[in-house]
């Protein structure tokens, strides 16, 4: 995911799971041309609110093993992955790095959704949860998206 890929690049170049947010802005805009410091200080916030990083006392702390990410040779992000995803864009993710078809699971979701009268969001965690993928966390995200 070139989420992930993106997220992990300033922490491979340091070689730390922990770095000061001023060194991910800069490793992003200046070191690697790919953002500029605005558009870096978004993917920070994305990738907070993905799980991916967790903040504290102004430093960045990988929540997954990013200095151990592959980034190929030729990786450049797109922009478009400093947008937040909503539940369902996060479940349908899953499902298709799962290996299903994205066509595939969209289908089965609305369906789901509409035989059950579900939520989008809800019918996603159902058809994960078949899938046999662990949807605790997209659960937790869809109730707090039901009682926002």
């Amino acid at each position: 995911m070139s989420l992930r890929q993106a997220v992990a690049a300033p922490f491979r170049a340091k070689g730390r799971e922990r770095i000061a947010e001023s060194e991910f802005v800069v490793a992003l805009s200046l070191d690697r041309d790919w953002f500029s410091p605005d558009q870096a200080k978004r993917l920070i916030d994305v990738a907070v609110s993905e799980g991916l990083v967790a903040r504290e006392e102004g430093d960045l702390i990988a929540q997954f093993p990013a200095t151990d990410e592959r980034i190929p040779e030729e990786f450049a992000p797109d922009e478009s992955i400093i947008q937040e995803r909503s539940t369902f864009q996060r479940i349908l993710d899953a499902v298709v790095d799962a290996g299903t078809e994205k066509q595939e699971a969209v289908a089965a979701i609305n369906a789901l959704q509409s035989e059950a009268g579900l939520t989008i969001e809800a019918a996603a965690v159902l058809y994960a949860h078949r899938q046999g993928l662990d949807v605790t966390t997209f659960a937790e995200r869809a109730r707090e998206d039901l009682t926002a």
